[in-house]
């Protein structure tokens, strides 16, 4: 994930702040980095935003094969389990930030139906 513009430790707190190990934590990340334990975390997040953005948009477009999964597997097998609403409720979240939101039918019905015509050109009045 080269970036021309970052420096060594910033690349390395990007790369190291969606890993296993610090798992979104901005202070373990920066630990990681190999900062000083007394720069500011808010500096460097602050400084890295656009690129934090990016990042986590990425995270949760490769969550969301997860979140659908879960909620096959609860309807499948899972349907007893504790917090099945929870976790339902978490992949839904995931899956609307994503963009898989679910889609609204709307219908549309009238007593007595309405039909706008074109109107009638000049030459065609009689």
């Amino acid at each position: 994930m080269s970036r021309s513009n970052l420096n060594e430790k910033q690349e390395k707190f990007l790369e190291v702040l969606f890993s296993d190990e610090a798992k979104g934590d901005p202070v373990k990340a920066k630990k990681l980095a190999g900062y000083s334990k007394n720069h500011s975390t808010q500096l460097i997040t602050t400084a890295l935003a656009d690129e934090i953005s990016d990042l986590t948009r990425k995270f949760i477009a490769n969550s969301a094969t997860k979140a659908v999964y879960t909620m096959y597997n609860v309807l499948d097998k899972d349907a007893d389990m504790l917090g099945v609403k929870e976790r339902m409720g978490a992949a839904k979240d995931l899956l609307d930030r994503a963009g898989f939101v679910k889609t609204d039918k709307v219908e549309v019905t009238a007593k007595e139906p309405l039909f706008i015509l074109p109107s009638k050109k000049s030459g065609d009045e009689e």
